[in-house]
């Protein structure tokens, strides 16, 4: 009888968490439309910063002229620019080849925090910089697509649409990090999220996107107060991953010093394992313009070398 109790608690308590799912996800798609707007906004600004990819390769853009070197196609040679000059020129154009990035945002409870309504929570702030970044890569020819969604990349504005979509189904999350994902050799990929994750599961997520020869970038979105802990005396401090826990500290400046070396020795943890894979990491507060932390990521994605 016990046993049948027990059950009927359990199968309650999952049907309780996915409703609880649903309506997040549906809160999710009643925000995204004024988010891309937003998104597409930021994204022009950002844009009028940004002067192409500036790879060589095929395409139709003209790049730059360089010297000939021993070896190269004598097809590239630019004839023109070489006689008006006592050595050989090659004409460069713009890389133009679309290629496929993989992006995903947080979707889990931690995520919803803010210490200030003067400040977004960190779930709003990954879902305007992963939708900016999504219009800036589609404009630029990029195909895309929701890391853990198995869904296949796509461009154009089309993409972009596709994109909210997935994000739409996909919902709240109640994990931390994405669903494992098959990718192909050197896919490049973009994870948004607070990465409160603990380092060793961390480790062993990116040795799956660095394994496959991936170009990662991490962008780590926290809350000024999750770094400075600017509380005073007697606080609670509610799980947001769990509703049943908390902690009561009785005295918060008496453990500020000892909570900050150990926020600091994750965040440079996170780092130091980015490292070691070969993926690029950076950290990102709230109270941030969105806009340089945007920037950084699309010229780290295009190849770009801004002064």
């Amino acid at each position: 009888m016990n046993m049948a109790n027990g059950a009927k608690q359990e199968q309650s308590r999952r049907e309780e968490a996915v409703s609880g799912i649903h309506q997040r996800a549906e809160l999710l798609a009643d925000r995204l439309p004024p988010l891309l707007v937003a998104a597409e906004r930021v994204a022009m600004t950002v844009v009028q910063g940004v002067h192409g990819r500036r790879r060589a390769g095929v395409g139709e853009t003209f790049w730059q002229f360089r010297p000939y070197q021993q070896g190269e196609p004598i097809g590239n040679i630019d004839w023109r620019q070489s006689a008006r000059s006592d050595q050989l020129f090659l004409r460069d154009q713009e890389w133009e080849a679309a290629e496929s990035v993989w992006l995903w945002a947080d979707g889990s409870a931690s995520m919803d925090y803010r210490s200030d309504q003067s400040v977004p929570t960190k779930d709003d702030r990954a879902l305007l910089l992963v939708l900016a970044l999504a219009a800036l890569l589609t404009r630029a020819g990029e195909r895309i697509a929701l890391l853990g969604s198995g869904e296949r990349p796509t461009g154009g504005r089309a993409g972009l649409i596709k994109f909210c979509d997935q994000l739409v189904r996909q919902g709240k999350s109640e994990e931390d990090l994405p669903k494992t994902e098959t990718l192909p050799a050197h896919a490049r990929v973009v994870m948004i999220s607070d990465f409160f994750a603990p380092l060793d599961q961390l480790k062993i997520w990116l040795r799956g996107i660095a394994g496959v020869g991936a170009r990662g970038h991490l962008l780590q979105v926290i809350d000024p107060a999750e770094e400075d802990l600017p509380f005073g005396g007697r606080v609670r401090f509610d799980d947001m991953e769990d509703v049943d826990s908390f902690a009561l500290i009785s005295n918060v400046d008496s453990v500020r010093d000892r909570y900050q070396q150990r926020f600091r020795a994750h965040i440079d943890g996170v780092a130091d394992l980015c490292r070691s894979l070969g993926l690029a990491a950076a950290l990102h507060r709230t109270s941030s313009p969105a806009e340089p932390a945007l920037l950084a990521l699309y010229n780290a994605l295009a190849g770009t070398v801004r002064g």
